[in-house]
């Protein structure tokens, strides 16, 4: 088993163009995760590739980039706004194969756009924008980390007042991101709104682990913050 190649080609077909290009894809069984960061970020062995490379699909023929989250339909109008924003612009590159870091930087870029223009929800949004701000945590590059969780927090602050998040995700955990996201980014009071939201549904869910990240983290900016007083 250990033989096994963890990444393997596929033929796709591209919901826009309609032309087959090849994506490359990680095998699951291949996939080990020894931990995770307070913002979910998953932590794989060091020995591994890593599979959030790979999450987006670009269509070297148009340039359209999707993930499995993108719904197949488009809204009236928005193919055509796809073809005259992105293909038109469009040099043929090809996304398949191992991904650099760099490279799957820009594959998540080219994600984030085409969701834009295509509409998407607002929670695939988030979520295209949080992975890419993980990329750049494990690459040391902070400011560009702070810029897309500001666009993830954002995201899903909107994916929450209108959308059913629950579809894809639980409120909890989107509750909980909102929190953790803000923390990160130094905007304790409005991290704190978000835990205490999480705290206060508890009764209503089954998931531990997220309620007790949440009052872990709402017990630290509690304490920073009796600190912070006491020191002025």
């Amino acid at each position: 088993m250990s033989n096994v190649p963890p990444l393997y080609d596929k033929e796709t077909k591209c919901p826009l163009c309609q032309q087959s290009f090849t994506a490359t894809k990680v095998r699951k069984s291949t996939i080990k995760v020894a931990g995770q960061d307070t913002d979910l970020k998953p932590i794989y062995d060091s020995d591994q590739l890593n599979p959030l490379f790979y999450n987006v699909q670009v269509c070297r023929h148009c340039g359209y980039s999707f993930t499995e989250d993108f719904t197949p339909y488009f809204a009236p109008g928005t193919a055509d706004v796809l073809r005259a924003s992105v293909t038109d612009h469009w040099v043929e590159q090809d996304y398949s194969g191992e991904r650099t870091p760099a490279k799957a930087i820009k594959s998540y870029k080219l994600a984030l756009y085409s969701g834009v223009l295509k509409k998407e929800k607002h929670l695939t949004l988030a979520g295209l924008a949080l992975r890419t701000a993980w990329i750049y945590r494990d690459l040391g590059r902070k400011k560009d980390e702070n810029r897309f969780m500001s666009i993830a927090a954002r995201e899903y602050e909107e994916a929450f007042l209108t959308e059913d998040v629950a579809s894809k995700m639980s409120e909890m955990k989107v509750l909980y991101l909102m929190g953790e996201l803000n923390r990160k980014l130094g905007k304790n009071d409005k991290a704190a709104s978000f835990f205490s939201k999480v705290i206060e549904r508890q009764r209503n869910s089954n998931e531990k682990q997220i309620i007790e990240m949440a009052r872990d983290r709402w017990h630290e900016l509690r304490e920073e913050k009796k600190e912070h007083d006491e020191s002025a």
